[in-house]
C-alpha cells in the first residue's frame, strides 16, 4: 500500500487496516518459518505497509 492512498484513509479505516496487516504480516511470518515463501520479499513489503500505516496514525494524533 502506497503512502499516497494511506492518507486518503480515514483514522478508523487506518486502525483496522493496521490490524488486518500486522494480522497479514505474522500469518506470513510463520508461514515462512514452517516452509520457505516462494517469495520472501513480501516480509519486507507487508512490514513497511505496518510502518508507514503507524507512522501516519502517528502524525494525525498530534
Amino acid at each position: 500500500m502506497k503512502q499516497s492512498e494511506i492518507k486518503k484513509l480515514s483514522t478508523a479505516e487506518l486502525q483496522e487496516k493496521l490490524g488486518e496487516t500486522k494480522k497479514s504480516y505474522t500469518d506470513l511470518k510463520m508461514a515462512h518459518a514452517i516452509s520457505p515463501l516462494e517469495n520472501p520479499i513480501q516480509l519486507r513489503n507487508v512490514r513497511r505497509t505496518v510502518a508507514r500505516i503507524a507512522t501516519e496514525l502517528t502524525n494525525r494524533q498530534d
